[in-house]
C-alpha cells in the first residue's frame, strides 16, 4: 500500500504548524503560506530544498535515519510525531513486514490469554480494559463493564472506543471534555495507521467514521499523532455523576499491539467515593464475569 499522500500530509501540516519565529529565523513579509517555507525547512534540517521537496512529496523510501531525524528536529516534532515519521519511513521501505505485529481479528477468536484475564479480575479499585490500536476493547474488568455502560448499551458501538466517541450522542454526557477526547481518539487512530498502514479494519473504520462524522474528518485531516501514556480525565457517569480519574496505559509486551489501561482515583476524594458505589453498584446488580471479554465487528 502505497502511503505516500499519508507522508506528504503529515510533513506539509508539520511544516504549517511551525512559525519563523519558533524557529529562530525572521519573520519576514510578504509570507504566502502558514508556518515555514520548505527552503526554510531545507536549511534547518542541512539538506538541499530539491531534497527535501523530495521527502514532503511523500517519497520516504531508503531515507536514512539520520535524514529522518535532521527532518524531525528541523520541524520540532514531539516523541509520538518523530515515531510516526519513523513508522512511515519503516512502511515506504517494507523493512517492517516481517517484524509488524499481525493484527488481531476481533471477531471469532479469543483476544487475551488466561494470565491477562486473571490480571484484570485481581485489579478492583478501578475500571481496567485491554484495547488494541483500532480502540477495540477487548477484554474489561467488572468495573469497566459499569463504568462503560452506555457503550456497551448500544450495538452501533461494537465495543470501539472512537464509535461511541463519535457515534453515540451519549459520548457527549459521558465526556465533559469531548473535544479533548475527539482529538486524542483521532491522534491514536492516525498513530495506529502509521504503525501498521495494512490494517483493513483500520481503513474501515476511518473510512465510516470520515464519510458519517465532520467532525471526525477535520479531526482526521489535521494529521496529529499521539500515544496514550498517562494524565488525568473527566468523566460524567450516569449513575454516580462525575469522575476525575488517572489513568496509565501499558503497552503489553506478550500481545503486541495490545495495551492495558488503567483508571484510578485520588485516595480521599470525591471521585475515589464515586469508584467505590459503582463497583457496589456492579456487585449487585450482575452476573457478570469479574473479567469480561468481547467480541467485537
Amino acid at each position: 500500500m502505497d502511503n505516500r499522500e499519508e507522508v506528504r500530509e503529515f510533513l506539509t501540516s508539520r511544516r504549517a504548524k511551525i512559525s519563523p519565529e519558533q524557529a529562530g529565523l525572521p519573520a519576514g513579509s510578504r509570507r504566502r503560506v502558514p508556518g515555514l517555507r520548505r527552503s526554510e525547512v531545507a536549511a534547518l534540517a542541512d539538506m538541499s530544498v530539491e531534497y527535501y521537496a523530495k521527502l514532503e512529496r511523500g517519497n520516504l523510501t531508503g531515507v536514512s535515519p539520520a535524514v529522518l531525524e535532521a527532518v524531525a528536529r528541523a520541524l520540532q516534532l514531539d516523541d509520538a510525531e518523530r515515531a510516526h515519521l519513523l513508522n512511515l519511513a519503516h512502511a515506504a521501505d517494507g523493512t517492517d513486514a516481517l517484524t509488524r505485529p499481525r493484527p488481531r481479528r476481533a471477531r471469532g477468536h479469543p483476544q487475551v490469554h488466561r494470565s491477562l484475564r486473571w490480571t484484570l479480575d485481581a485489579i478492583t479499585a478501578g475500571p481496567a480494559v485491554v484495547c488494541n490500536g483500532r480502540l477495540d476493547i477487548l477484554a474489561s474488568n467488572r468495573l469497566a463493564d459499569a463504568f462503560y455502560a452506555d457503550l456497551y448499551a448500544n450495538p452501533v458501538n461494537e465495543r470501539n472506543l472512537a464509535r461511541f466517541q463519535f457515534l453515540d450522542p451519549s459520548s457527549r454526557r459521558f465526556y465533559p471534555d469531548w473535544d479533548l477526547f475527539a482529538d486524542m481518539a483521532v491522534a491514536m487512530l492516525h498513530a495506529q495507521a502509521g504503525r501498521n498502514p495494512y490494517d483493513k479494519d483500520l481503513h474501515d473504520l476511518v473510512g465510516e467514521l470520515s464519510t458519517r462524522v465532520e467532525e471526525f474528518r477535520t479531526r482526521w485531516g489535521a494529521h496529529n499523532v499521539r500515544r496514550h501514556g498517562t494524565g488525568t480525565k473527566r468523566f460524567h457517569h450516569p449513575a454516580v455523576g462525575g469522575l476525575t480519574l488517572a489513568y496509565e496505559s501499558l503497552d503489553l509486551a506478550a500481545d503486541p499491539g495490545l495495551h492495558m489501561t488503567v483508571y484510578t482515583a485520588e485516595p480521599g476524594s470525591p471521585s475515589e467515593e464515586g469508584l467505590r458505589l459503582l463497583a457496589s453498584l456492579a456487585a449487585t446488580e450482575g452476573s457478570t464475569p469479574l473479567a469480561t471479554e468481547h467480541t467485537t465487528g
